[in-house]
């Protein structure tokens, strides 16, 4: 087995010499073929400078600059285009993932029953918040975009690198690795893990970033709003019928005194909001289909230092297809 380890990197100037002394350890002990790809991802501080001299000085590492902050998915689908060997692993940078558990998800691809294994804490890491969004969202990825074993997915995950090719057309700037791999097999497991917890600044996915995460989720990859707009029309039908019957009968058994202002503006205010939800569902998709059209790049790599140099690469700076 041979192993590419992908670590999109952003602020992580002080936790990445360690990470990497400490991973690069580890995969040698395994007596594996190896590489340690870091994809800064725009990151305003000296994450580039650390990362660049880690890769001029240990032969195993490649450091991958792109143009301008991409977000976590679209860097972790630069450094998988750029992965040469049998399997991927993707971790964060900020030491929560300890070097020490990727044999762990190793050892669990051994064989031919699965294809993509997922590294799921012991312990919860994050704070009540955090975790309920977490939760959320991957109750809605199961549930709305069909990804099985979605309550297991996390950002420590090990799969083999074919597993790309299901997403080799992937572009735009609204890219989700797991749902990505979803579409390329079903042979999906989990493994138990040990999480520190981060000692060196504050976690950039936020509440609201994975609120953000699970939208575009949502608008990308699935018709589920879509259909929810439609649900939501069929009962302000439904709740419209209902009321005009109720005046019928009134009118029907003698009682005219029909409710005025209020049930009026009441009922304007339902269908209304109906309507405008709908059209803001729809407005979201042609915004998309818009976006799409215009050809805005998954990412775009400006810099490379290591192996990538003098190895031939996929030629794939931008991830527009």
């Amino acid at each position: 087995m041979s192993v590419s380890v992908v670590i999109p990197c952003y602020r992580s100037e002080i936790t990445l010499p360690p990470l990497v002394t400490r991973l690069v350890s580890v995969l040698r002990d395994m007596s594996v073929r190896h590489e340690v790809i870091l994809v800064v991802d725009g990151s305003p501080d000296d994450t580039w400078k650390v990362a660049e001299s880690l890769a001029r000085r240990i032969d195993a590492v490649r450091a991958i600059r792109l143009s301008r902050n991409y977000g976590q998915h679209n860097a972790l689908v630069a450094g998988i285009r750029e992965a040469k060997f049998d399997v991927v692993v993707t971790m964060d940078d900020d030491l929560q993932h300890p070097p020490e558990q990727v044999p762990l998800l190793l050892a669990a691809l051994e064989g031919d029953r699965l294809d993509l294994v997922y590294g799921v804490p012991h312990n919860e890491e994050h704070g009540f918040l955090r975790s309920l969004a977490s939760r959320s969202v991957k109750t809605g990825m199961s549930r709305a975009l069909g990804v099985r074993n979605a309550q297991k997915i996390s950002a420590f995950r090990a799969f083999r690198t074919c597993l790309r090719d299901g997403f080799e057309e992937l572009s735009g700037p609204h890219a989700s690795v797991d749902v990505a791999l979803s579409w390329s097999t079903v042979q999906i497991g989990s493994v138990g893990v040990h999480m520190n917890d981060r000692e060196v600044g504050e976690s950039n996915y936020n509440v609201r970033m994975l609120v953000r995460h699970a939208v575009n989720m949502l608008l990308g990859y699935s018709t589920a709003p879509l259909r929810m707009a439609s649900y939501l029309g069929f009962l302000t039908g439904i709740i419209g019928l209902l009321l005009g019957g109720l005046v019928l009968w009134r009118f029907a058994t003698g009682d005219t005194t029909v409710a005025g202002f209020t049930t009026i503006t009441s009922m304007i205010a339902i269908f209304s909001s109906a309507q405008l939800i709908s059209i803001g569902v729809l407005g979201e998709y042609i915004g998309r289909i818009h976006g799409g059209g215009l050809g805005r790049p998954t990412y775009v790599v400006r810099e490379r230092v290591g192996l990538s140099a003098a190895v031939d690469v996929p030629a794939q700076p931008t991830g527009s297809r």
